[in-house]
């Protein structure tokens, strides 16, 4: 099975706040993560992919690279996108599917935002989903502590089906490019 790992708006100015926001919950273990994942991806040859806001940082500048923390790859390919979903009018699709990628395996930022939408939207598109537990990150809203926003989506996201493909909530410490989707079919 051909996959793919997708880092969503790991942006710098994203994940360490502004003026106007605060830093994403337990920002340095959700990178430590993030670069865990990226390691298992390299060491299995597994291609690693980028999705950049450009709302974030007015789509310029070291605000809107991805984290300077974040170890990705030289050849990482990036996608920018202006709407929640890392598919639309970005090129993404097209992408993975000239790469016959079956399976991606996801992580980033904001939880209920960008990251929600993609799992969503990758399962409709024909993608199997791992959404790495500890991985995807968010601020509080007014209504919830950040912490509930991801332990909710992890509940939520995990099991996941539009019909013929799924999502699965996984932590990175597991096996996570040996999906097991199939077992639930």
């Amino acid at each position: 099975m051909k996959q793919a790992l997708l880092i969503i708006d790991a942006q710098q100015e994203l994940m360490d706040g502004n003026e106007e926001n605060e830093e994403v919950y337990q920002k340095m273990e959700v990178i430590d993560t993030i670069n865990k994942v990226i390691k298992k991806a390299e060491d299995l040859n597994v291609p690693v992919l980028a999705v950049r806001d450009l709302d974030i940082a007015g789509g310029s500048g070291e605000g809107f690279l991805v984290h300077s923390e974040i170890q990705l790859p030289a050849d990482t390919p990036f996608f920018d996108k202006r709407a929640t979903s890392a598919f639309y009018g970005t090129g993404l699709l097209e992408h993975l599917q000239k790469q016959e990628i079956e399976h991606l395996v996801i992580a980033g930022c904001k939880t209920e935002h960008c990251i929600d939408t993609a799992v969503r939207m990758a399962t409709v598109q024909g993608f199997d989903v791992t959404l790495i537990k500890e991985g995807h990150s968010t601020t509080s809203s007014k209504s919830l502590r950040a912490v509930e926003i991801i332990q909710h989506h992890n509940e939520i996201l995990h099991g996941h089906y539009n019909v013929d493909h799924f999502s699965m909530v996984r932590s990175a410490g597991e096996t996570v490019f040996e999906p097991l989707h199939y077992k639930y079919r």
